[in-house]
């Protein structure tokens, strides 16, 4: 049983307000040189809606992930090697510059040069790849906070079949909520598996996937891999970019850019430790509606000393394993299993989990709570949600809703219990044991998902750079892609972040 570490995030949902913060804080640091002017590494979409990618959910069209062959064998939905080398010349299931969007600016300089005239003069669109006129027909959030409308929403693939007649989109009807998304940073990641060059790998000591730039090819077999739609093409380097999990500022300890800027505070960031032995076996069960439980089963439980003494033996350092007892990741997708990962049925054990919203319909839970009512029917209401649950498992349990129930009944369960303690005094342990938490790990919940402080959401220990020879050259700054200029003169280095200052110490003293 070798036992790896897995850096990990959680984002709550009740907690995003679609401002964006996060996508235009990752795109000044990430993404603002020439070639990804329409890379978003992190982007908010409104749900229902078609996302971005256009459709990107569509597998049946874009054929990302994995699947299981005839005999029960984990292979590419897009195909093994023959296949990608007879298509290395043409991808069909790779998105074109349209389903994503043709970036712009606008012709300013006409506003600025424009002769006087009876009509004010129009800056118009234009593409910032070619230079030519656009007629803008899609952007990166088109659709944005208008989920209500028939245009966009009944375009949305996860409400496709039984959920079509339930989902109207009538104004009474409607719903909205936000999903922001960024690399999953997969267990089993479709996009390593699918690069013809060998560029994406996954990193052995936190589980963060990256693309090589030396290595990097530019077929693109990497972007029609991954069923997220979150691997994109640099058409001026021609190569792979993607989300990289911020891992300067990880290795320094400090949280992701999206994290640190989010404004609802709905980003939470830990270790996980898993069995790598079963990753095969929790990515190729049969029923998709076992896939949750499958990846659940992968995770070990830091509290065991066995655990603990097996992980210290396989190299994970003494504070990663530390950290792992203290990770908010472990206990809202593992112990309190209130967080469900997008879109498990891809088979790729993603590691962004996420909270399932239940704000809009907390009038409906309240009014259903009497304790006079059996425990087990207080929260009768889930079922009445206006975000049906039917809909949220779609997107975060492979279409299986009890998940869902248990993850949103415990959140209700978690405010009835703050209420009953507010409002009356004393809390009501029932209402807790109701959704099988005691009270004591209620408060740990309610801490956490409600009021969680910095160290409460980001619990990231620092990388261990004297565990493996390190090249202090390819070091990138704390903050995104501005290279670190060094020189070493006399034994000194001329940089002020002390993590950099420690590794070129160790690399020293190891020549």
């Amino acid at each position: 049983m070798p036992i790896r570490a897995q850096m990990g995030m959680v984002m709550n949902l009740d907690k995003c307000i679609g401002c964006h913060t996060c996508s235009v804080t990752c795109k000044n640091v990430w993404t603002n040189r020439r070639g990804t002017e329409y890379v978003w590494f992190n982007n908010v979409e409104t749900r229902p809606g078609r996302g971005y990618p256009r459709d990107w959910e569509d597998q049946d069209r874009w054929r990302g992930g994995w699947t299981l062959d005839r005999k029960g064998k984990l292979k590419l939905k897009s195909g093994g090697r023959i296949k990608k080398a007879l298509n290395i010349f043409h991808n069909p299931d790779l998105p074109t510059i349209d389903d994503f969007y043709e970036p712009w600016t606008y012709d300013y300089e006409h506003l600025i040069s424009a002769p006087s005239s009876e009509h004010q003069p129009v800056a118009r669109p234009e593409s910032q790849i070619s230079g030519e006129p656009l007629d803008l027909q899609w952007g990166p959030n088109w659709d944005d906070d208008l989920a209500g409308s028939a245009e966009h929403a009944a375009n949305d693939p996860n409400r496709r079949g039984a959920l079509e007649e339930r989902i109207r989109m009538e104004f009474e009807q409607s719903f909205m909520m936000y999903l922001p998304r960024i690399c999953e940073h997969c267990i089993n990641p479709s996009c390593v598996a699918s690069c013809p060059s060998g560029a994406m790998y996954k990193r052995e000591e936190d589980g963060i996937v990256l693309v090589d730039q030396e290595t990097c090819r530019g077929w693109r077999y990497c972007v029609s891999g991954c069923p997220y739609k979150k691997t994109y093409f640099n058409w001026d380097t021609g190569k792979a970019e993607k989300c990289t999990f911020c891992y300067p500022r990880i290795e320094a300890g400090l949280p992701t850019v999206c994290a640190e800027t989010c404004v609802g505070r709905l980003r939470h960031i830990g270790v996980v430790l898993y069995d790598s032995d079963s990753v095969v076996a929790a990515a190729s069960v049969p029923d998709e509606h076992d896939l949750l439980g499958a990846q659940l089963g992968m995770f070990l439980d830091p509290e065991d000393p066995e655990v603990r003494r097996r992980a210290e033996a396989d190299g994970i350092p003494h504070d990663w394993i530390e950290a792992a007892r203290r990770s908010p990741v472990y206990d809202l997708a593992v112990r309190w299993r209130v967080a469900l990962p997008l879109h498990p049925e891809y088979r790729t054990l993603p590691m962004v989990w996420y909270v399932p919203p239940l704000s809009p319909v907390m009038s409906l839970v309240e009014e259903g709570v009497d304790p006079d009512v059996d425990p087990g029917d207080v929260f009768g209401a889930i079922d009445q949600l206006r975000i049906p649950v039917e809909y949220l498992a779609s997107m975060l349990s492979a279409g299986d809703p009890e998940p869902v129930r248990l993850a949103l009944r415990r959140l209700a369960a978690m405010r009835a219990y703050k209420r009953t303690e507010t409002v009356d005094g004393d809390a009501d342990a029932a209402l807790a044991r109701a959704v099988g938490i005691e009270p004591e790990d209620m408060e740990l919940m309610f801490r956490q998902v409600a009021i969680g402080d910095y160290d409460d959401r980001y619990v990231i220990p620092k990388a261990h750079p004297e565990a493996g020879p390190v090249d202090p050259n390819t070091l990138q700054g704390a903050c995104g892609l501005e290279w670190v200029d060094r020189e070493i003169r006399g034994g000194e280095v001329d940089d002020s972040f002390d993590l950099r200052d420690h590794i070129v110490r160790v690399e020293g003293q190891a020549r």
